[in-house]
């Protein structure tokens, strides 16, 4: 997004009819539309190494936000466009394509305190594989400043202006979803002497997505106060607090407890930058979180770091019994037969939506796993025309 102006997208039948004096309540569908950096263009070998090129073979459509909100955000699109000339609403629909889904869901924020859509009930894009969500997780996302000593600044002032330096780098590599480069990384990381002088680290592209590479280089020059003594100390807590999770589980959720993300990690000029991200299903309770975070926050200013929190999403669960929930699930088990009401593993929309008493469910083509936020992002082609069949149903149950 950087400093681009960006703008929610708002879609009404044009005979859509309102009482007067107050807004009608709506049946709000709701899509993002931004995707997350697409990291090397190497890996997308199935898009011939350009992730904008939406490929088609095997029955799939490859390409960054393939599965990621795009192409369900046009599925609504054609499923409305043969009701727009509809009128007397019981229900009237909006179709809302929303920015910032993974900058703290800005443009979903701006909808809510503007108050420009009136929602009933909202239909959020989420990919569920043609299942039906009604629950998912919140989220904090934390960001941690940890300075160099002014011997560090001096080393690595003398390494970029030195003719001939001498360091040891590696390099890390993970996978999507289930192996971090950045764990791999500071595993590596804890077993070396902690009073040697970083020059560079980085890894991963953003908070939320789980890191495929990274880059360590180190002089072995020994410093006291180092900053590798206070990056283990603080991959060391954020272990000891991954153990206290277990205890809190949901049964409905994968996994079942909190999960933290060290999802990015870059050297600056004065400090190093790490962001974090922890997934945190309803079991966890306003004051667990908060007893969590104030104490990470002290464990790292007792090693001279900075601590805050930048952004934090309440988890949700909606009413699985309730008309609007059911409904839903009446319509789509004629496209899955099998479908029951899930949980999701992700946080979205429905998190804002429904604290200010909004029933959301949550239904996207395309699935998640090791497929959306990766090189090999797709969505098989039969889903699209089943994804217009099951909305179009759904504005004639719940809108005419």
């Amino acid at each position: 997004m950087g400093d681009l102006e960006q703008q929610n997208l708002v879609i009404r039948p044009k005979n859509g009819t309102q009482p007067v004096g107050r807004r009608m309540e709506e049946f709000l569908f709701q899509s993002h539309l931004d995707s997350l950096d697409p990291g090397p263009f190497q890996l997308w070998k199935d898009t011939f190494q350009n992730p904008f090129e939406a490929t088609i073979k095997d029955g799939k459509i490859f390409g960054l936000g393939a599965a990621d909100g795009k192409i369900d955000f046009l599925c609504k699109l054609e499923a409305l466009s043969g009701f727009m000339e509809k009128r007397n609403w019981r229900l009237p629909p909006v179709l809302v394509a929303t920015y910032g889904a993974h900058m703290g869901m800005i443009g979903a924020l701006k909808l809510i305190r503007r108050n420009t859509v009136a929602p009933q009930v909202a239909l959020i894009g989420e990919a569920t594989d043609l299942g039906l969500a009604i629950a998912g997780p919140g989220f904090a996302l934390v960001e941690i400043q940890i300075p160099f000593s002014s011997h560090e600044m001096q080393q690595r002032h003398d390494h970029e202006n030195r003719e001939s330096t001498s360091t040891q780098s590696k390099i890390f590599s993970g996978t999507s979803r289930t192996e971090s480069a950045i764990r791999k990384m500071f595993d590596y990381l804890v077993q070396l002497p902690e009073n040697i002088v970083l020059m560079e680290i980085d890894g991963g592209s953003n908070a939320t997505t789980v890191a495929t590479n990274a880059f360590l280089e180190l002089d072995l020059s020994t410093t006291l106060n180092s900053s590798v003594r206070r990056l283990s100390s603080i991959y060391r807590f954020i272990k000891k607090l991954e153990i206290e999770f277990q205890a809190y589980q949901d049964p409905s959720f994968s996994p079942r407890y909190p999960e933290i993300n060290i999802g990015l990690i870059r050297t600056l000029e004065e400090h190093i930058q790490i962001m974090i991200s922890c997934k945190l299903p309803p079991v966890i309770t306003v004051d667990i979180y908060e007893d969590w975070i104030s104490r990470m926050k002290s464990h790292c200013e007792s090693v001279d770091s900075t601590f805050r929190v930048t952004d934090y999403k309440k988890p949700y669960r909606s009413d699985k019994d309730s008309p609007f929930a059911q409904g839903c699930l009446e319509i789509l088990k004629s496209v899955s037969p099998q479908c029951t009401p899930a949980s999701l593993s992700a946080t979205n929309e429905a998190s804002l939506f429904s604290r200010v008493g909004i029933n959301c469910v949550c239904f996207r083509p395309g699935r998640r796993g090791d497929n959306v936020h990766t090189p090999h992002e797709h969505l098989r082609l039969e889903d699209i025309q089943k994804s217009i069949s099951f909305y179009q149903k759904v504005i004639e149950r719940f809108c005419l």
